[in-house]
């Protein structure tokens, strides 16, 4: 015993050739029942499930009993809303298939387990719940096989209950076979090494066989006639019947009397690309005998179906096929009308992984992009879909019990960590020299910390102190400076196990140090993950109050640099502010990034059968934590001001017509730029870049100058790139001047980043605009002052700057050396503009004269409301002073577009420049329905007492409740709403500009922005660009709270 254990020590390949020897004592009579013996003596060794896990780590093997009463219930494949049921994998089923089975009277099987073969337990609930639904006599005393038998419990269980003439389990992994015959030997014979015989006086040698094939090879070459194969497609709709006869007149004649269409369809799609010698004559024996024809394809590429008999005689002369539900899906997006990006796919893949990724993401994008007209509402937090995905990938592959709630998405890992850090604006945070490269240089040079040992307060002052990417050097810098925010990372070595985790843990809970931890080094997006100590910790253990794990995800196979990244905690406070910092400072993390890895975990997901073992009891945190560093006072005061969206609960509906997104239709041109970004392979630098584009649009647009020292900035969001505008504004100490009527979530992001702020009055009689007199009366008053102007289309009032009112006030700007950012964001879209011929920067800059050299214009834009472009965001920056963009440049932590979003906006920049007729109609359609939707909703408003200020573009308008302020309302709130900051159970509530957001959504669902988030008292803010019949519901909402007003 002690030899066997030290030889399986060595590595997973001597454990391999240790077991081959006792397998070849077990074949052997002679020495058959002392090998037995000896298994069951090597298995009573390791009796607990720890001692079985540390066998498997330090000895490469297990035997443990798989108990199959464990495994009752419903089979349920989890496929969610979130990606379609057609989805398929491409390759990972060349060799095997998942197979269903139900439950049985022998109460456990005996396994052994080997590191390179599939763990069993993962399938087995499906294995149980499927093939019992059918009668005994389909599998009695019939010859059987069992494609890609893994360790061979199933071929073994399928024995045992059933009493086959014979299972041959087939797997072309000859240690699979190796141990699936230790396995029969482990269940044919009891403890003491004596046979264990059946009713028929049979034993399970009688029944089961293994060996190594490539699928039916075995059988075929050695005249087998099977009469049933086991099988379930992969990551398809599960058909009808797991049972597959092979032979083709038998088969057809099962499957024509008891199949579906969608049964037969799915036959064929048991992997997508197909060797020239895969056997498919069985599919064109049933196109003889029924009216049933399958689709299949020339190689990946073809677009033209051919059938079942065409396929094989191609694939018999070498050529390779292919049948898979993405392939058709393509092809049948592009049939709608978008034949004239066709040139553009190429499905050629020279490397198989490539393929596995990329061809079922353009599948679930042409199905997104075919069925969807426009993108639906997501909340900052991330898709609802893709934190659900993240969450139960989490549990099903790490056994880790936590929810959608639990997860927030960012842009990147440099934006979690920045954003965590402005959060909680510590005095000093240690972070990992590996994670530092994107934050601030103020932060990493800052000596604040010297300031605050001899009691002076330091502010919202952030020194970071980078350390070492090794937890124990990591240890001792926290130990000796007690910082109150860590931010590192694990080395390879030390996330094997727990240890090194529960030691920081230990530490900076003693100390009181917020802990982020960053496993995106070690996180695998794989179908067999590699063993991960931090996550091994969590299955067992809550996550500290005081700890958060973040992840990037950046590595793919196929779109380079393309990330997104995700925060887990259990500390509730938490994950909602981290959520208010993306909202803020991002608006969203970029849909499509995180449609393309939703693709990937829902891949994996159906891959992964649900694990049906019960849930381990979970300890509470070992760590108890002291006094902690709380939000930063510019954070507290946002966090509880500000407004933000609301948190939707579950089955609610609400109407969002506060926020800033378009939901009309997305033009044919823009879906058709967006499939082909993704499409396209081999991309050159010149496809991706967007700048003569930009300058052309600013020029015409706007009359924007720009020369060789202008220099442009691209962001995920027009947000990333204003957040970076406040810090340059910061630094230069300078005083952020917002006209009373501005975006409001810019303004909380000022605020959020503890920026100085100057708020200037505006008037009801100018529509609010920014006038001369009262931006010189408050320039006047403050030094360095940057001046924000929406325009210009003003946010949130939808009234327009004419080109001699943004002279006057640039004039003005120019007198004081006013920087000056002019947010071109929600313009392009003017549908009232008689009388309005639109702006000449470049004639009004040329004729300012500043003597302070400190004046200058930057422009701020994005393509979003102008282009209708729905899910793709992208901003824009044009900076022309030198001082200015060496500022900017300070702060790298930007999240910036993919370059497929690039190739994307540079294609439909071209098309405005071409005046494409296609594009140009779609869009002056488009403003024909925003000036009726204002003209109806400024009506609907008027004729429900509220004072509206009429818009001229844009996608809001703005209006003052006048006939309700004052009014009382009874409300019956329930407990679901408390979320939003109402208390639950009946009520009196008089309405102000206080609560009228929250009581028009409690009463009615309707979310708007109140006089808080405009900036202007008493004046609310409504989108319009909503889906059509969400409009006609906003509309009744509105008349339905007026009616509710008058009746009590």
């Amino acid at each position: 015993m002690e030899e066997f254990l030290k030889q399986c020590q060595q590595s997973g390949d001597s454990a391999y050739a240790a077991l081959k020897s006792v397998l070849e004592k077990l074949q052997h009579p002679k020495t058959r029942t002392e090998a037995r013996i000896f298994l069951a003596n090597l298995q009573s060794q390791f009796h607990t499930q720890e001692a079985l896990d540390q066998c498997f780590r330090t000895y490469h093997f297990r035997i443990h009993d798989v108990l199959l009463s464990d495994y009752q219930g419903t089979n349920q494949r989890f496929l969610p809303s979130f990606l379609p049921s057609f989805l398929p994998s491409i390759s990972h089923f060349h060799l095997f298939f998942l197979f269903c089975l139900g439950y049985q009277s022998r109460k456990k099987l005996t396994m052994m387990e080997i590191p390179s073969i599939f763990i069993p337990e993962d399938w087995s609930f499906t294995f149980y719940e499927g093939l019992n639904r059918h009668p005994d006599a389909i599998f009695k005393d019939k010859t059987v096989a069992e494609l890609g038998c893994g360790n061979g419990w199933i071929s073994i269980a399928l024995a045992e209950k059933w009493s086959p003439f014979k299972v041959y389990g087939l797997d072309i992994n000859p240690r699979a076979v190796k141990v699936s015959w230790i396995n029969l030997y482990l269940n044919a014979l009891d403890d003491n090494g004596q046979p264990i015989y059946d009713l028929e006086n049979k034993t399970l040698l009688d029944r089961v066989e293994f060996h190594e094939s490539d699928l039916l090879g075995y059988c075929r070459d050695h005249n087998i006639q099977l009469e049933r194969i086991v099988g379930c497609i992969p990551q398809v709709s599960p058909p009808p019947l797991s049972i597959l006869n092979p032979n083709p007149e038998a088969m057809s004649k099962f499957i024509t009397e008891t199949a579906s269409e969608e049964f037969l369809y799915s036959l064929s799609n048991y992997c997508a690309l197909q060797a020239a010698d895969t056997d498919i004559s069985a599919l064109v024996e049933i196109e003889k005998n029924s009216h049933h024809r399958f689709e299949f394809f020339m190689g990946l590429a073809g677009d033209q179906p051919i059938c079942a008999r065409t396929a094989w005689a191609y694939g018999k002369a070498g050529g390779c096929i292919s049948h898979a539900l993405s392939i058709n899906m393509i092809f049948d997006f592009l049939k709608g009308g978008f034949q004239e990006i066709s040139s553009s796919l190429d499905l050629s893949f020279d490397d198989d992984s490539v393929a596995d990724e990329k061809i079922p993401f353009l599948a679930y994008l042409a199905s997104v992009l075919k069925e969807n007209p426009f993108f639906p509402y997501e909340p900052p937090a991330g898709s609802t879909q893709f934190r659900n995905l993240i969450a139960r990938f989490l549990k099903v592959y790490h056994h880790i019990p936590l929810t959608t709630d639990n997860v927030v998405i960012f842009p990147s890992r440099a934006v979690a960590i920045e954003n965590a850090l402005r959060l909680f604006s510590p005095r000093l945070a240690i972070v990992d020299e590996h994670l530092t490269r994107h934050l601030p240089k103020e932060w990493l040079t800052s000596l604040a910390i010297e300031g605050a040992t001899d009691g002076k307060p330091c502010g919202d002052v952030i020194t970071v102190v980078e350390a070492p990417h090794q937890s124990d050097l990591m240890i001792e810098l926290i130990k000796k400076l007690k910082p109150q925010v860590v931010v590192t990372g694990m080395s390879h070595f030390e996330v094997v196990t727990s240890s090194a985790f529960e030691h920081l843990l230990n530490v900076t809970g003693e100390i009181g140090s917020r802990l982020f931890l960053d496993i995106s080094d070690h996180f695998e997006l794989s179908s067999l993950p590699g063993s991960n100590g931090v996550l091994k910790y969590l299955a067992g253990n809550t996550l500290p109050s005081h700890a958060a794990i973040f992840c990037g995800l950046v590595k793919n196979q196929v779109y380079s640099d393309l990330e997104v990244a995700f925060v887990v905690s259990e500390e509730e406070n938490v994950l909602k502010a981290l959520a208010k910092t993306v909202e803020l400072l991002e608006g969203n993390t970029a849909l499509f990034s995180q449609y393309y890895y939703g693709c990937l975990f829902h891949e994996l997901l159906a891959f992964q059968l649900a694990d049906r073992r019960p849930t381990t009891q979970r300890e509470g945190a070992k760590t108890k934590s002291a006094d902690m560093i709380g939000f930063s006072r510019s954070a507290i005061s946002v966090l509880n001001d500000a407004e933000f969206s609301f948190v939707e609960v579950e089955n609610s509906t609400m109407i969002h017509m506060d926020v800033d997104q378009s939901f009309l239709p997305v033009p044919a041109p823009v879906k058709a730029a967006i499939f082909e970004s993704f499409a396209r392979q081999n991309m050159v630098e010149s496809e991706t870049d967007v700048k003569s584009g930009i300058q052309q649009f600013i020029k015409c647009n706007y009359g924007f100058p720009t020369d060789s020292y202008t220099s442009f900035m691209y962001g995920q969001s027009p947000f990333a790139l204003f957040n970076k505008l406040i810090l340059c504004c910061i630094q230069e100490s300078g005083t952020l001047c917002f006209p009373a009527g501005s975006n409001g979530n810019y303004v909380s992001a000022a605020k959020f980043m503890n920026a100085n702020i100057l708020t200037i009055p505006t008037d009801c009689k100018t529509g609010f605009k920014l006038t001369e007199e009262n931006l010189t009366m408050s320039l006047g008053t403050i030094t360095r002052p940057w001046v924000y102007i929406s325009g210009p289309t003003i946010n949130p009032t939808g009234l327009l700057y004419s080109d001699k009112e943004i002279h006057d006030i640039l004039s003005v700007c120019a007198k004081f050396g006013a920087r000056v950012v002019i947010d071109t964001s929600f313009s392009g879209l003017e549908f009232n503009s008689i009388g309005w011929d639109g702006w000449k920067l470049e004639d009004s800059l040329s004729n300012l004269s500043s003597t302070n050299k400190s004046f200058c214009v930057s422009l701020l834009g994005s393509l979003s409301f102008e282009m209708l472009t729905g899910g793709l965001t992208f901003g824009f920056l044009v900076l022309n002073e030198p001082l200015l963009i060496d500022a900017f440049h300070n702060f790298p932590g930007l999240s910036k577009p993919h370059s497929t979003v690039r190739y994307a906006i540079k294609k439909l920049l071209d098309l405005k420049v071409q005046k494409g007729l296609n594009l140009s109609e779609v869009l002056n359609e488009q403003k024909k329905v925003l000036m009726s939707r204002s003209k109806r909703l400024k009506e609907t408003l008027h004729g429900s007492g509220w004072d509206v200020v009429e818009s001229h573009g844009g996608v809001s308008m703005v209006a003052k409740p006048a006939a309700y302020l004052g009014k009382t309302l009874k409300l019956n709130i329930l407990a679901s709403d408390r979320s939003n900051g109402i208390e639950a159970g009946a009520c009196e509530v008089t309405i102000d500009d206080s609560n009228i957001r929250k009581i028009m959504l409690t009463a009615t669902g309707l979310c708007i922005n109140s006089g808080s988030w405009t900036g202007i008292p008493g004046y609310c803010r409504f989108t319009i660009a909503l889906e059509d019949q969400a409009f006609e519901q906003a509309l009744e909402c509105i008349v339905s709270f007026s009616k509710m007003i008058v009746k009590d």
